[in-house]
């Protein structure tokens, strides 16, 4: 049985992993063809399995993914105001298919990783989040857990990482803006899971858990949301990924979070 749970963790991951790196191309071929679908050669699976067979033994978190880029960092100069990102593939292409969005804000660091659920990220917090000493984090998280991409997960497991993440901020001065899962009716590399309720009954948590105890919170899903509870097709080619239009709706809301989270004493 635990070699079965293992091997199907390990499927879930690079099926992840290659849907994901589709979700890249489609941003980057958006302008020359909107129909584009990637494929990807026997070649080029073999290489993706590997990849990730050696971060799952050695790397599960992926630590060494921003290590550099970490240790080269600046430190944080006076009055200025560090944001750090933290979350999954949506998180990660934000920069690449939204560049000007953290061009622009050049105190904005992206620390995303395609792939990732919450106890991955809550291992790396303090690496890419804590030691980057910011003024305040934007958390968007969990609906890699929902989907499985490490295993068999309950809601209130997923909840209880996003809010120890929370607690670390807190507890080292950083401000958090805690955003709502983005809405998905499927997901493409694990079809049939029916998202939807799973997804707004986590944000519902969240919500709450945010008005609470005084954090600001995003909510992405309102507005991005279609009839059936997925992610409105304008704002999607594969239906869990944004656009560029997607990122824009993404991009106002989380400025005005981070700048009400900026004035909180």
């Amino acid at each position: 049985m635990k070699s079965k749970v293992i091997k199907g963790t390990v499927f879930s991951l690079i099926a992840a992993l290659c849907f994901i790196n589709v979700a890249t191309s489609y941003g980057q071929q958006d302008a020359k063809n909107k129909n584009a679908m990637p494929r990807f050669t026997k070649s080029q699976l073999d290489s993706i399995k590997k990849i990730m067979d050696d971060r799952l033994h050695n790397d599960w978190a992926f630590l060494q993914k921003y290590a550099a880029g970490n240790k080269n960092l600046p430190a944080v100069s006076p009055g200025e105001h560090r944001v750090v990102f933290m979350g999954n593939s949506i998180t990660e292409f934000w920069k690449t298919i939204d560049g000007d969005f953290f061009s622009t804000n050049k105190n904005f660091i992206d620390r995303g990783i395609s792939g990732q659920t919450t106890p991955q990220m809550l291992l790396r917090f303090r690496d890419d989040v804590i030691n980057l000493k910011p003024s305040v984090v934007v958390i968007l998280a969990g609906t890699n857990d929902i989907a499985g991409n490490t295993g068999p997960t309950t809601i209130e497991e997923i909840f209880g990482n996003i809010v120890s993440m929370i607690e670390l901020a807190r507890a080292n001065s950083i401000k958090v803006v805690l955003c709502s899962v983005l809405p998905a009716y499927d997901y493409p590399w694990r079809p049939g899971l029916e998202p939807a309720g799973k997804i707004m009954k986590l944000n519902s948590m969240l919500k709450d858990y945010a008005n609470k105890n005084g954090i600001v919170y995003t909510d992405f899903f309102t507005p991005m949301a279609d009839q059936r509870d997925g992610l409105k097709s304008e704002y999607s080619k594969d239906g869990v990924h944004p656009n560029l239009a997607g990122y824009k709706v993404m991009d106002d809301l989380v400025v005005k979070s981070i700048n009400r989270a900026l004035k909180m004493k």
